[in-house]
């Protein structure tokens, strides 16, 4: 791998710690990547603060055509993204060109908003005085991203902080920072100035961030993980009172009413729960399907999960590659023991393959009890773990029955009920007769323990900026 060092002030900067990344579908080593310690947070500190002096300075059309450039760039290079990703994260290759044009599209959306940071002119009703309204870049931020896009989740952080003028440091997830580095250098060609965007791989992610956190050139924090984990920031980022922008866990309810088309149905569900082989915080958790049409529901999602190809995302024949470690593979069988000791029914999959790699075949579970452990918590694999209901009052009560609130999915013919179901689910996403929610152009986030603020739409970029009001007679 060409880029595996630290990248500060637009340098590469070797360390004498280092970590290895390693393939999931071969359990080789990819590459040795360095590891960050806190003196490098400072040194990617000092050179965002002096880059973002200029870079805020410009105009709005200034910042976007960087972001418009970066966006062409990437976008003539999707197979090569594509094919790192797949190489440190497993996911297959269809899967992972999606994730690259995905993540591109963020610097084409945030190249637009640049340019819309609206602000507001009125008069006061009681005083007559003029109050103006305006936007301003909120300051430094830090970006701490997961495994499961090693793309996408850094450009939805990156390009609306960028768009609203602020310098950042980006934290990847250690299992997958090799996407993350080869994207600064198509930074520096888009013409991202030197110092504006640093990347932190680290091993020492806990002390490196709080570190940062306690800095007082940071303003914001940008999370996406674990809830537990998100707590953790939270508690350090009061201590400086930063903005905090939270993407946490989820636990999606996917509802399957009588009167759904259940073809439409069915590929719904295949998108969303094995879009990114399930490792997604929106991936559907619990599976709510209509007693009436349970037993077709269920027969046909058996044949597609059971029609998909397990291997190495590498050859382009393969459906489901690999989870992204062994901890990741052993949680999801562990899920699939407890559902069936509970009383599910195993239709397709359910047992972990020998041989090297982290594979866990696409899995179909039936009659899944209330008290499975997967009903509770995050599969974060292919799993399909599938209940009935006959009780719309009873399955909306089900259904929100947790402490997260990212994202529902609900399947119906009949709009105006399925309208007012999305209406009674409290979560942040409702994907209606569609098993994929996340656009670059909406708002992307969670009620409750899934949590705070919105990635993508107009609202992105306001993550990233502090509204001033200044009052005035003229």
């Amino acid at each position: 791998m060409d880029y595996t060092d630290l990248y500060i002030n637009g340098a590469w900067h070797a360390t004498d710690t280092r970590f290895d990344v390693i393939n999931p579908a071969t359990e080789e080593v990819l590459a040795t990547v360095a590891s960050a310690e806190t003196a490098d947070a400072d040194a990617a500190l000092d050179a965002a603060e002096a880059a973002m002096a200029d870079w805020a300075a410009r105009t709005p059309r200034q910042r976007s055509e960087v972001l418009r450039k970066a966006w062409e760039l990437m976008t003539a290079r999707l197979d090569h993204f594509a094919h790192l990703i797949t190489l440190e994260n497993g996911k297959a290759g269809v899967d992972a060109r999606g994730e690259a044009a995905y993540a591109a599209e963020f610097f084409r959306w945030f190249a637009e908003e640049a340019v819309r940071a609206d602000g507001l002119i009125t008069q006061a009703p009681a005083s007559g005085a003029r109050i103006v309204v305006q936007h301003k870049p909120a300051g430094l931020a830090v970006l701490v991203t997961p495994w499961n896009y090693p793309a996408a989740m850094g450009t939805r952080k990156i390009a609306p902080a960028l768009a609203a003028g602020c310098g950042v440091i980006i934290k990847p997830a250690s299992e997958t920072p090799l996407t993350m580095l080869a994207l600064m250098p198509l930074l520096e060609e888009a013409g991202v100035p030197p110092g504006l965007v640093n990347v932190l791989p680290s091993t020492r992610t806990g002390a490196l961030v709080d570190h940062m956190l306690h800095d007082a050139r940071v303003r914001v924090v940008s999370f996406t993980g674990s809830t537990g984990v998100g707590r953790k920031l939270l508690k350090s980022a009061a201590d400086q009172v930063l903005k905090p922008a939270m993407e946490l866990g989820g636990n999606a309810p996917c509802i399957v009413f009588e009167d759904a088309d259940i073809e439409a149905a069915v590929e719904g569900t295949m998108l969303a729960k094995m879009r990114n082989l399930g490792e997604a915080c929106t991936a559907a958790n619990r599976i709510y399907v209509h007693r009436d049409v349970a037993d077709e529901f269920t027969r046909r999602l058996t044949e597609r999960m059971a029609a998909l190809k397990l291997g190495c995302g590498t050859d382009p024949s393969v459906d489901v590659g690999p989870l992204v470690n062994a901890d990741t593979r052993d949680k999801v069988a562990a899920f699939v023991a407890d559902a069936v000791a509970k009383g599910a029914k195993v239709e397709c999959g359910g047992t972990t393959p020998d041989g090297t790699g982290y594979f866990y075949p696409p899995t179909v579970l039936s009659g899944v009890t209330e008290d499975a452990d997967c009903v509770h918590d995050e599969i974060f694999g292919p799993v399909a773990a599938i209940q009935s209901f006959s009780d719309q009052e009873d399955v909306i009560a089900r259904a929100n029955a947790t402490e997260y609130g990212l994202v529902a999915y609900v399947f119906s013919e009949d709009f105006k009920r399925a309208l007012q179901v999305c209406e009674r689910l409290d979560y942040g996403m409702v994907g209606l007769n569609r098993g994929l929610v996340s656009d670059p152009a909406a708002p992307f986030g969670g009620t409750k323990q899934s949590g705070l603020g919105r990635e993508g739409g107009h609202e992105g970029m306001l993550e990233f900026m502090e509204t001033q009001y200044i009052s005035a007679n003229w």
